[in-house]
């Protein structure tokens, strides 16, 4: 019988990095050696090159926010006056805007189709969409407060009459024979 599987005790001990002995002395060793007589390990002097001839050297070294003499007068110091400068505005006042011209009408124009409507749909079913035209600028008309709000109630009163009328011209002519065949 052999001994146990070398894999079965662990990871391989050379991927676990270099021997600790061929790293060199133990640092906390050092004091041990010393005393030994040994002499201490001197470190690296660490160099620099000389910069390339694309490198300025700095002429000094400032510190952030430091004044750099950039300023040749206080801030709050008086500005020389160079020329002299007019401090009025020549205002000239606009012209009012006439009330008429300024804000659009529905009302009048909701009434027309109301009343349109209402006269197509007693003839036909067809008429609805003049209606909802009316229906439309009649609500238009009621959230504006220039509106005649008499008017606007009028109008929309007649669109939505007319809109039921033609309703009712369609739903009898559905019931008179086929319409799909």
């Amino acid at each position: 019988m052999s001994g146990p599987d070398p894999s079965a005790l662990g990871p391989d001990p050379s991927a676990l990095g270099p021997d600790p002995s061929a790293l060199g002395p133990d640092p906390s060793a050092e004091g041990s050696a010393a005393a030994a007589g040994d002499p201490a390990p001197v470190p690296a002097r660490a160099t620099a090159d000389a910069p390339s001839a694309d490198v300025a050297p700095a002429v000094s070294a400032t510190l952030p926010g430091e004044h750099r003499g950039g300023f040749q007068r206080e801030f709050t110091e008086p500005v020389p006056i160079t020329q002299t400068t007019k401090t009025e505005a020549d205002w000239t006042a606009a012209p009012a805007p006439r009330a008429a011209d300024a804000l659009p009408r529905s009302g009048a124009w909701a009434l027309v189709f109301g009343i349109l409507g209402l006269g197509v749909s007693f003839l036909v079913g067809w008429g609805f969409l003049i209606g909802l035209v009316g229906a439309g600028l009649a609500i238009a008309a009621l959230r504006r407060p220039w509106e005649s709000r008499s008017l606007a109630v009028w109008a929309l009163c007649l669109s939505l009459v007319s809109v039921v009328y033609s309703a009712g011209w369609l739903w009898w002519a559905s019931t008179q024979g086929p319409l799909f065949g």
